[in-house]
């Protein structure tokens, strides 16, 4: 397993992404994860599966030191003292004292980020969260939490895979030391049937997924995609045992565009 560092954080670069998995089939597939050798889970509160997904790590076998969990908080929770009410019952139901990453999952602009930023800040201070970070944000929501915030920020968690172009985005994480955490990481499944990535997936004996995986971890960026099958658990951790050259990478990059955007709510930000 590869990880990514940023601000003090150590994020292993393929994690399980929770989003729609629900009941005991969650905890089953993050048990089978944990496994399999994952070391990375995603849930959120607004995914409503945190008691599942402790389940599942508790269920593993894993030592809970070995697993970086990664939770968020939903945008109706971002007054300060609601937000450290809320993570301490995201806390209860993982049945966790910590976890190891907090995000805000969408920024809200009903919520200045000054006062946001610094409950977030609060909740690392109290040590319900080792690290914090955001998610969906764009380069000038990050500038803004970045300089709100008294604790250092360690990702922006966003839509990322071929099809769609973050460099933007990118640059500015890297311009803060912050790490990027691609969600949707294979386009919802779509780089499956992608001509072009199962032609370059033979050269190495890999999917189509595969060669997306490889490419985004080649980048430095973590990626949590999520499935509800435990065959494509096997098949998406199996990305370190080959390296796609520059010119493979470079051609990948090149089917990015700002259209390729699969996840988009009617609160979604202005994206870069």
């Amino acid at each position: 397993m590869l990880f990514v560092e940023a601000n003090g954080a150590r994020i292993p670069s393929i994690g399980l992404g929770t989003w729609e998995l629900r009941g005991r089939a969650c905890a089953r597939l993050v048990e089978q994860a944990l496994r399999l050798g994952y070391r990375h889970i995603d849930t959120a509160q607004m995914y409503d599966n945190e008691r599942e997904v402790g389940e599942g790590v508790r269920a593993s076998g894993v030592k809970r030191g070995e697993i970086f969990v990664t939770t968020k908080v939903w945008t109706t929770h971002f007054a300060p003292h609601d937000l450290e009410r809320s993570v301490k019952e995201s806390l209860f139901k993982l049945r966790m004292p910590e976890v190891d990453l907090l995000l805000l999952h969408w920024p809200n602009p009903q919520v200045p980020i000054a006062e946001t930023a610094s409950g977030l800040a609060r909740v690392r201070q109290l040590g319900l969260a080792k690290h914090i970070g955001i998610s969906n944000f764009t380069v000038a929501l990050i500038e803004e939490a970045v300089a709100a915030c008294p604790e250092p920020l360690v990702c922006d968690q966003v839509e990322y895979h071929p099809y769609l172009d973050q460099s933007k985005v990118r640059a500015a994480c890297d311009q803060k030391g912050m790490a990027l955490v691609a969600y949707s990481p294979v386009a919802k499944g779509r780089v499956k049937s992608d001509a072009r990535l199962s032609e370059i997936g033979k050269t190495y004996g890999k999917t189509a997924a595969q060669v997306c995986l490889r490419w985004l971890v080649q980048q430095g960026v973590a990626a949590i995609p999520r499935t509800s099958r435990i065959e494509r658990l096997s098949e998406n951790i199996d990305v370190f045992d080959f390296e796609l050259s520059p010119a493979d990478m470079t051609e990948i990059s090149a089917m990015g565009s700002a259209k390729g955007r699969l996840v988009n709510f009617g609160f979604a930000p202005d994206w870069d």
